[in-house]
């Protein structure tokens, strides 16, 4: 079973079971990660933003327009912010490490 790791706001490491074809969103939420997800992962908002290690950023798929529309709305935006749940578990993501920015910006859009 591919392994990720979630590093919290106050630097603490949590590695966990990461099984194919899920996201990152359902991922934290399957192992009782603080990642919020308010629009369960239906791309209205920004809450599951997460922050890529740049070693894994480049391997994975680009974000989509829709994407990049919500993270602009993100609070702690960095040049390898993503949104949790447009990143699915694949066999290359095996040990992924993701950050948990230190705040969210809940604002549904819709």
């Amino acid at each position: 079973m591919p392994k990720m790791k979630f590093i919290e706001q106050d630097g603490t490491i949590k590695e966990v079971d990461a099984p194919l074809g899920l996201s990152i969103l359902e991922i934290a939420h399957r192992n009782k990660i603080d990642l919020e997800g308010a629009c369960e992962g239906s791309l209205a908002c920004s809450t599951c933003h997460v922050v890529i290690e740049s070693e894994w950023y480049d391997l994975l798929s680009p974000a989509t327009e829709d994407e990049e529309d919500m993270l602009d709305l993100a609070f702690g935006l960095t040049q390898t912010s993503r949104l949790g749940c447009q990143i699915i578990m694949s066999d290359e993501l095996d040990g992924l490490t993701v950050r948990l920015p230190s705040a969210t910006r809940n604002i549904m859009v819709g």
